[in-house]
């Protein structure tokens, strides 16, 4: 299932309509974040655009809102494929990348990626709003989306959680990008030591996954400069994520997942994993440790390799290396 390998490119070609969105992404969120380790959230609200959620269908798909818990704004955003009303269909559990800093479910880029997965996989997909750094330290947002998890499995009429009848929690996929796609291992993870009452995860889809340690990797210093991603800002978004104290170092399994304290998962029926990695992506040494990880601990892994493309790729429709992706995960959702 590994996608066919192509030698990169000596530099990143992109279309210019997706250099322009990258280099405003870097330069706005550059600007937001403090040395001291906080963040302007006034200046990120100037950019920061937001799709509504629509009850009537818009290209295929319905969606529509579900708070959790206010007190921590705990909510999740549901989106129905209009046209597979009358069969089952799984569940996608998705988590939004940005570092667990920035951006959230309602974010224009994330509700149209989402929509797509709703459409093309078919599947329900349920989009989750967790607490966001540096405001909720660790482990705030691991906890949030397991909550979620918990929450469709306690639901046992759907009244609550208005997922439509046809979804089928017996195939539930935890599916994230960059920091979601951290959020989706560690919440796998969890729900193998969980007696859920109906639910079941049956896979794993870590899309560019955040992972980090104390150790520079060969691509954080030979891609330096490459898009969104850098040691820099890696640093940063670390720190402003970890509690303080010595445990909580780079090195914390929570960060380097297949590192020198990692969790053993070999005696866990741990779900197939479908890892995304990429060529340009500062983190693609640490990605493709978690894949090499989970084949060593006699997991079901899969590696899709996108040698010429960057961090966050698939979230630009304008690259046909995105509708990639996409069939991509339709095809492991729907083999399972």
């Amino acid at each position: 299932m590994d996608a066919t390998t192509i030698k990169p490119s000596p530099t990143l070609s992109l279309p210019w309509k997706t250099r322009i969105l990258l280099t405003i992404i870097t330069t706005v969120s550059d600007a937001a974040v403090r040395k001291n380790g906080t963040i302007n959230r006034r200046l990120l609200n100037f950019l920061d655009f937001r799709a509504p959620a629509t009850p009537k269908s818009a290209k295929s798909v319905t969606s529509h809102d579900i708070t959790l818990d206010k007190t921590r704004n705990l909510w999740f955003r549901v989106f129905i494929p209009t046209k597979h009303a009358n069969e089952p269909l799984p569940v996608i559990m998705f988590f939004h990348g940005g570092g667990f800093v920035f951006l959230s479910p309602d974010v224009l880029a994330y509700d149209a990626v989402c929509r797509r997965f709703a459409r093309t996989v078919p599947a329900i997909v349920v989009s989750v709003n967790y607490r966001l750094a540096p405001e909720h330290k660790y482990p705030a947002q691991h906890d949030d989306c397991f909550d979620v998890l918990k929450f469709l499995d306690d639901d046992l009429d759907m009244s609550k959680s208005m997922l439509p009848k046809n979804a089928d929690l017996s195939r539930v996929f935890v599916v994230g990008d960059s920091a979601g796609g951290n959020l989706a291992h560690h919440v796998a993870y969890r729900a193998c030591g969980f007696d859920f009452k109906r639910l079941k995860v049956a896979g794993v889809v870590a899309i560019q996954p955040f992972f980090g340690g104390e150790e520079r990797t060969d691509s954080e210093t030979r891609l330096e400069g490459t898009p969104i991603v850098s040691v820099k800002r890696t640093d940063w978004t670390w720190k402003a994520f970890l509690p303080q104290g010595e445990e909580f170092n780079r090195d914390h399994p929570i960060v380097n997942v297949s590192g020198p304290n990692a969790m053993d998962i070999s005696k866990i029926d741990f779900p197939p994993t479908m890892v995304v990695v990429a060529g340009f992506d500062a983190l693609h040494d640490w990605q493709k440790r978690y894949y090499e990880w989970l084949k060593k601990s006699g997991k079901e892994a899969y590696l899709f390799e996108y040698p010429n493309m960057c961090h966050a790729f698939y979230i630009f429709p304008e690259l046909p290396e995105a509708g990639q992706l996409i069939g991509q995960v339709s095809e492991f959702i729907r083999k399972r």
